[in-house]
C-alpha cells in the first residue's frame, strides 16, 4: 500500500462526508441562523464571547487534537494498518464527528452549559450530579498527565520551553490590539503567523533550561490564571495563532507525502488477538481521538459552546474539526506505517515516531529533517499545552456547575466562585501530578470513551425531548457503550490478577456509573411522549 493513496483518498471520503452527512445532521436538528447563539445572549466579555468562526474553529481544534490523533493511531498500528484506517475514516465521519458536532448543538440549545446540565434537563438531576463527577475526574487526571509531560518536554529541550513562553506573550498581545485597539484581524494574523515562526528561531537562540519540578510549578501557575482571564486576551489568540503551526505541520506532512510516496512495512492485518490485545474493544480504546473521544465533548460543551457567533458555525467547528483531525490521525498512521519494527522500536514513542515520519516526508521539498522533525515536536508541545490550559478552564465550569442549585443561575457561594472553582482543579491536578498519576492512568482510556457514550446518550435524550430523529446518535452510542463496558471488563481482569486493586474500584465505579445513566435514561429515549422545542 502507499501512503498517497490512503492520504488522498481520506480527504476525498471526509470533503464529500462534511458536504453530505454534516449537511445532513443540521437539518436534521435544525441548525438555523435564526437561533441566537449564547455568546450573543449572555455576552459577559470573559467566557461568554461572540467570535467569528475561523478563530473558534482555531480554539476547537487546537483543544481537541494535541497528541491524542498522534499517539492512538500510532499505538494501535500493531494490528495492522487496515483496521486502524477504517476505524479512523467510519468512526470520524458516522462516530466522532456526530457525537463533537452534537454535543456543541445541545450545549448551545442549554445556553452553552456542559453535558452535565443537558443530562439534568432531559434525564435527570442525579444522572447530572454523577456525571460532572466523574467528568471532573477525568479533567484532574488530564491536567495531571500533561502538566507532567509538557513540564518534561520543557526540562529536556529549553527551545522549545522559551518558544513556548513566547507564544503566550504573542497571543496576549495578539488579543490586546484586535480586541481593544481595532487591528482587522486579517492584518494582525498575518503580522501573528510571521511572529509565531520567528519564535521558533528565538526559542533556539534562547533557550531557557530548568528542572521538570520547576516547570510543573510554573505551569500550574499559568492555567490557574489562564483559566479565570477573559478569552479573548489569551484562549482564543493563542488557539488560534497556535493552530496555523498545526496546519502548517499537517500542510507540510501531505505535501511530503505526495512528493515521497511511502509504501507500507507494517502488515495490513496482523489478527483480532495479537498478544492479549483483542481487536474489540482494544482498538476503539487505543485509537481514540483520532476517531472518537469523550474529552471533545466537554470543549464543545465547554468553551466552544460559548463563544460561537452564529448557530450556522457549529458544522464547521463541531463537525469539520473532527474530520481535520481525522486526517491528522492518517497522516500518523502512515508515519508508523512505512517503517519497519526495528525502527520504530529504536524511535521509541510515538511523538517521535510522528517527528521523523514527518520530518522524512518534508525532506523532499527542501526542508532539513533535523528541522522539520524538531518543528514538529514543537507543534505538538504547544498543542499540549493548549489542551493543559483549555482543561483548567473546563475543570472550573463543571466544578461551579456542581454546586449551582436547581434554578440558580448566579450565586455568590465559595463553591461556584470561579477563583475558588479554578485553585481546586489546578491544585487537585497538581497534586496527583506530584504524587504520581501513573498508577491510575491506564483507566483513563477506558473513562475516556465513557464520556463519549454518556455524551451521545444526553444528546440522544435532548434530540427526543425536542421532537428530533436521534437515531444517528443510538446506534455509536449502543457501540461505544459496548466497547467501554468489554474495555472495563478487560481492565478489571487483568488488575486483579497483577493485584492493582486501585483500578479495579476505579473500573468498578465506572461500570456503575454507566448502569445508573442507561437506566435513568431508558424511559426517556423509550417513551413516546416528548416535549417540544419550546419548552427547552
Amino acid at each position: 500500500m502507499n501512503g498517497l493513496i490512503l492520504i488522498i483518498g481520506v480527504i476525498i471520503i471526509f470533503i464529500i462526508a462534511y458536504a453530505t452527512y454534516g449537511a445532513w445532521l443540521a437539518k436534521k436538528w435544525g441548525i438555523s441562523v435564526s437561533n441566537p447563539s449564547p455568546s450573543h445572549r449572555l455576552q459577559d466579555g470573559i467566557d461568554y464571547v461572540p467570535t467569528k468562526y475561523y478563530v473558534v474553529l482555531g480554539h476547537h481544534f487546537a483543544s481537541i487534537a494535541g497528541a491524542g490523533p498522534i499517539v492512538g493511531p500510532i499505538s494501535a498500528a500493531f494490528f495492522g494498518w487496515v483496521p486502524v484506517a477504517l476505524w479512523i475514516v467510519i468512526g470520524s465521519i458516522f462516530f466522532g464527528g456526530v457525537h463533537d458536532f452534537g454535543a456543541l448543538f445541545a450545549s448551545m440549545r442549554h445556553d452553552g452549559k456542559s453535558i452535565g446540565e443537558i443530562i439534568n434537563k432531559n434525564i435527570g438531576a442525579s444522572g447530572q450530579k454523577l456525571f460532572i463527577l466523574f467528568a471532573w475526574l477525568a479533567l484532574i487526571l488530564v491536567i495531571a498527565a500533561f502538566n507532567n509531560i509538557v513540564a518534561s518536554t520543557f526540562a529536556s529541550n529549553g527551545a522549545v520551553a522559551t518558544t513556548s513562553l513566547y507564544f503566550i506573550a504573542l497571543a496576549i498581545i495578539f488579543g490586546l490590539l484586535v480586541n481593544k485597539k481595532g487591528i482587522s484581524l486579517g492584518v494582525a494574523t498575518v503580522g501573528g503567523v510571521i511572529l509565531l515562526f520567528a519564535g521558533i528561531w528565538i526559542g533556539n537562540a534562547f533557550p531557557i533550561m530548568l528542572s521538570t519540578e520547576v516547570w510543573m510549578v510554573i505551569l500550574l501557575v499559568y492555567i490557574l490564571i489562564a483559566a479565570v482571564t477573559p478569552v479573548w486576551i489569551l484562549l482564543q489568540p493563542r488557539d488560534y495563532l497556535n493552530s496555523y503551526l498545526l496546519y502548517a505541520m499537517m500542510a507540510g506532512g501531505i505535501l511530503g507525502l505526495l512528493l515521497y510516496r511511502p509504501s507500507f512495512e507494517i502488515p495490513a492485518f496482523t489478527g483480532f488477538n495479537v498478544n492479549g490485545q483483542f481487536l474489540f474493544p482494544m482498538l476503539f480504546v487505543i485509537v481514540a481521538c483520532g476517531a472518537i473521544s469523550g474529552f471533545h465533548s466537554l470543549v464543545a460543551s465547554g468553551t466552544t459552546s460559548k463563544q460561537i457567533d452564529n448557530e450556522k458555525d457549529a458544522q464547521k467547528i463541531g463537525y469539520g474539526s473532527m474530520l481535520i483531525e481525522g486526517v491528522l490521525a492518517t497522516i500518523a498512521l502512515i508515519s508508523v506505517a512505512f517503517i519497519t519494527a526495528d525502527k520504530a522500536a529504536e524511535l521509541g514513542t510515538p511523538i517521535n515516531i510522528f517527528s521523523n515520519g514527518v520530518g522524512t516526508f518534508m525532506t523532499t521539498f527542501g526542508i532539513n529533517y533535523d528541522i522539520g522533525s524538531s518543528f514538529v515536536a514543537l507543534a505538538i508541545s504547544a498543542f499540549a499545552l493548549t489542551t493543559l490550559d483549555t482543561t483548567a478552564r473546563l475543570g472550573r465550569f463543571l466544578f461551579q456547575e456542581f454546586f449551582t442549585k436547581k434554578d440558580e443561575e448566579q450565586s455568590t457561594s465559595l463553591s461556584t466562585n470561579k477563583y475558588f472553582a479554578t485553585a481546586v482543579t489546578v491544585c487537585a491536578g497538581g497534586g496527583l501530578g506530584f504524587m504520581g498519576y501513573t498508577t491510575v492512568w491506564p483507566i483513563f482510556g477506558s473513562s475516556n470513551q465513557l464520556l463519549a457514550a454518556l455524551a451521545l446518550l444526553a444528546v440522544a435524550a435532548y434530540l427526543k425531548h425536542i421532537n428530533k430523529s436521534n437515531k444517528m446518535i443510538i446506534i455509536p452510542m449502543i457501540i461505544m457503550f459496548f466497547v467501554t463496558i468489554t474495555a472495563l471488563g478487560f481492565l478489571i481482569r487483568d488488575n486483579i490478577a497483577s493485584g492493582n486493586f486501585l483500578l479495579v474500584i476505579i473500573a468498578i465505579l465506572l461500570l456503575i456509573l454507566a448502569v445508573i445513566l442507561i437506566a435513568q435514561s431508558y424511559k426517556v429515549l423509550t417513551k413516546k411522549e416528548s416535549l417540544s422545542e419550546e419548552s427547552n
